[in-house]
């Protein structure tokens, strides 16, 4: 398909820079099949499902990935992307033109990571000196890894290590946050669960492509980064039981979506899943584990608004988009929710 079929105008001011306080207080639009669309808000969420759906969550944490440092006297710039091993990572660059194989980058806190070879895409495989393990490395000299839309407008704080984070963020190594899951509270979980609505969590390390623009005319000329995912074979089981026994899979954000959907076979069973996926989904795609959406609002020509254009249609997207412009939603990863029920 044509890339600028999934293109629209989007006001900048559109775009929010914080997310909502309370978290839950943030507007949520429910589309509900060809139903008229619903405003509410994330904390009506429970009245919006039903007793014996089970949202799937994304438990990856978010780790302070963006790093600045030099190469004698060229400013470096880099952003992880993906974990190669325990000491490599492959990371993409600024002012990447300044680097050959075999330099040595030194960032803050002496930290220092060899550049040890170039990509198809320029991004870089950086190797990082020394025994501590590259968490802690992290720790000492990195800031989290804000979306540029966000960060070209103002500098990352203090707040930003715990907004950009979820309540479920356990296990650490994604480079940008599972945003459609900031939403949520403990005090909403309870009233979920009260209602008779499930949950289960799965792992997703979201990778800096993510943000990457579609540079392709058409889709099919388009290549995903590979991120790494992970469902074990108890939850697997138990997200199958749920289907069974007639329940409702929601996805909460794009990137639980894609796990379930690597993991499932054309048969519906979701299998027990570990490893890269680079599932690209587009209109016409077969949707196989997931029975509904939470995500929020994302960019023009993006490869997340094709997800949805292919979950509810491009035409309903179009209207959904224009609605929730109109209607002052606010956009991105601080931005409001959709809950999209084909």
């Amino acid at each position: 398909m044509r890339v600028d079929l999934f293109d629209f105008d989007l006001p900048p001011e559109s775009i929010a820079l914080r997310p909502a306080r309370p978290r839950d207080a943030a507007q949520m639009l429910v589309v509900d099949g060809e139903r008229p669309f619903c405003n509410r808000h994330v904390r009506d969420l429970p009245d919006a499902l039903r007793a014996g759906d089970v949202l799937v969550f994304n438990d990856t944490r978010v780790i302070p990935a963006q790093l600045e440092g030099t190469r004698g006297e060229a400013r470096i710039g880099a952003t992880l992307h993906k974990r190669i091993d325990l000491r490599r990572w492959q990371a993409f660059v600024r002012n990447a033109k300044r680097l050959r194989a075999g330099d040595l980058i030194a960032f803050p806190a002496d930290v220092t990571a060899v550049a040890e070879e170039r990509h198809d895409d320029g991004s870089w495989t950086l190797a990082f000196q020394g025994d501590e393990p590259v968490e802690v490395l992290l720790e000492r000299a990195g800031r989290m890894p804000l979306p540029p839309y966000i960060a070209g407008k103002r500098p990352t704080d203090e707040a930003d290590a715990t907004d950009y984070q979820t309540m479920f963020a356990r296990e650490k190594g994604a480079v940008a946050a599972p945003t459609a899951a900031l939403h949520f509270t403990p005090e909403l979980m309870k009233a979920l669960g009260t209602a008779g609505i499930g949950s289960e969590t799965l792992t997703l390390h979201v990778g800096a492509g993510t943000f990457l623009p579609v540079k392709a005319d058409d889709t099919a000329e388009h290549r995903m980064h590979a991120e790494w995912g992970r469902i074990d074979a108890a939850t697997a089981d138990r997200l199958n039981a749920v289907r069974a026994g007639g329940g409702r899979l929601i996805a909460v954000g794009t990137t639980s979506l894609r796990v379930l959907e690597s993991a499932t076979g054309e048969d519906g069973v979701i299998l027990p899943f570990e490893g890269d996926t680079s599932i690209f989904i587009t209109p016409g795609y077969r949707f196989k584990a997931v029975d509904g959406l939470m995500t929020n609002f994302h960019l023009p020509k993006s490869t997340l608004f094709m997800l949805v254009s292919a979950l509810m249609g491009l035409e309903r997207m179009q209207a959904v988009y224009a609605h929730a412009i109109e209607n002052g939603y606010r956009f991105y990863s601080y931005g409001d929710s959709s809950l999209l029920i084909p």
